[in-house]
Order: structure tokens, then C-alpha cells, then sequence
């Protein structure tokens, strides 16, 4: 990552929901994820001296109301939180849900979007997730079809809306992952949209490491057309 030129990384171990309504199961799985990060920042101090190391969670809403209290489980200093779907779908009410969360104080953002099922062609239920607040962090393998073209055509269509916030590795120590792709940034070059790529890959990132609202991305156009070319020659699937 650092030889990509990256700065700054947040660390976003999975956390269950559930876990947070159980105090001595959610001590003991945070405990060792102190262990980890402060192993894993000692290392990375020597090895890459320049590198901002920050933690955080990626929590799985596998219960409808987690108490999200513990700064620990928040994206660095900020009052940002990760969350995902469980299983890749979406569960019912997620709006209502969404409200009642951010009732609470903080700032959600949901893990890659482009990637769960049961949207309709409009992403109506996306729009209802913005009125509520909530900020979207898509995937940079999204952006390759590395996850199928289903979700790399969501993906721009989401792009095409302004509504993608930032983007993001979803590396979860897979080293096997390509982390970062020249031919995605070389996709926004060829649709003239250089500055949604610096909006979602740095300038928006850093706000939310320091707790700051994300600015708007511009829309990025023509990326539906690229895929629905990709799709006609090799199929929708």
C-alpha cells in the first residue's frame, strides 16, 4: 500500500452487531483487537515510519439496534462508523434503521453497496439511504469487475449519481487481492472524470479520518455505457 502511496490506512476488522448487546463478549473480542493493532502499529512504526495507521470496525448489522458506543469501534478519531448488510442482502427497514443509528450521534457508511442484492432498477432504496444521512464506500474491485458485472454495473450507476462517498480496498489481509487498479483510475481519465477520482480516493477519505462530512463526488458519466459494452459481450452475469 505504502509503495501505491498511500498515507493513511484505517484498519476494519469485522465486528458483529450482536456482539455489542453482550458487554463481556464485546470486551473480549475488542481486547484482542487492541492486541493486534498495537502489534501491528509497532511494526509498521519501524517498517514505514511516515505511515498513518488508524483503527476502526466494519460492523455487520446482524441485529437491527447494536449499541455503537465504544469509540473503538468507530473509523479512526471520528465519529464515522462502518457497517455492511449480513450475508450480502438487505434487510427490510434499513432506512428506518439507518435513522434510528444516526439518531444517535454518528455518522454512518455503508460498505460496498454495488455488492448486495434485491435493488430495483432505480436504486430507490440507495436515495432513501442518503435522505437518512448514511454515506456510501464502494469498492475498488468493483470498479474492475472483480466481483461480476452486476456489481460493476451498480457501482457506475452510482457514480453516474454523485452518490459513491469514497472508495475503498476491502483488503482483509488477502494478499492475493490486487489492492489497487491502474486500469480503474485509467477508466476515470478516459470519462474525463479526474476529479471524482481524487474526491473519492483522497480528498473525501481524509475528511473521514478526521470526522469531517464528505464533500459531493461530481457525477461520473458515460460509465454505465463502458459496462453495458462489457455486458453485451459477455453476458450479464
Amino acid at each position: 500500500m505504502v509503495e501505491k502511496g498511500v498515507g493513511t490506512i484505517i484498519t476494519t476488522p469485522h465486528l458483529d452487531g450482536s456482539l455489542t448487546r453482550d458487554p463481556n463478549l464485546l470486551q473480549e473480542r475488542l481486547a484482542a483487537v487492541d492486541a493486534a493493532f498495537a502489534e501491528l502499529k509497532d511494526a509498521a512504526s519501524t517498517a514505514h515510519p511516515t505511515l498513518s495507521l488508524m483503527r476502526g470496525h466494519e460492523v455487520k448489522l446482524d441485529i437491527p439496534d447494536p449499541d455503537l458506543s465504544d469509540p473503538r469501534i468507530r473509523l479512526g478519531n471520528s465519529n464515522f462508523i462502518l457497517i455492511e448488510w449480513p450475508r450480502l442482502l438487505i434487510p427490510p427497514e434499513t432506512p428506518t434503521i439507518l435513522a434510528r443509528l444516526g439518531a444517535a450521534g454518528v455518522r454512518l457508511l455503508i460498505a460496498h453497496p454495488e455488492r448486495y442484492g434485491g435493488y430495483d432498477q432505480e436504486l430507490h432504496l440507495v436515495a432513501k439511504w442518503r435522505k437518512e444521512g448514511a454515506f456510501l464506500q464502494a469498492n475498488f474491485g468493483s470498479l474492475i469487475g472483480r466481483y461480476g458485472l452486476a456489481p460493476r454495473a451498480i457501482v457506475f450507476r452510482l457514480l453516474e449519481r454523485g452518490w459513491v462517498d469514497c472508495l475503498a480496498t476491502d483488503f482483509h489481509a488477502r494478499p492475493h487481492l490486487r489492492l489497487f487498479s491502474d486500469a480503474a483510475r485509467q477508466t476515470f481519465e478516459r470519462l474525463g472524470a479526474e476529479r471524482a477520482w481524487e474526491m473519492l480516493t483522497q480528498v473525501n477519505p481524509e475528511l473521514i479520518s478526521r470526522g469531517e462530512e464528505p464533500l459531493p463526488v461530481p457525477p461520473v458519466e458515460g460509465g454505465c455505457r463502458l459496462v453495458d459494452r462489457v455486458r453485451s459481450l459477455f453476458g450479464a452475469g
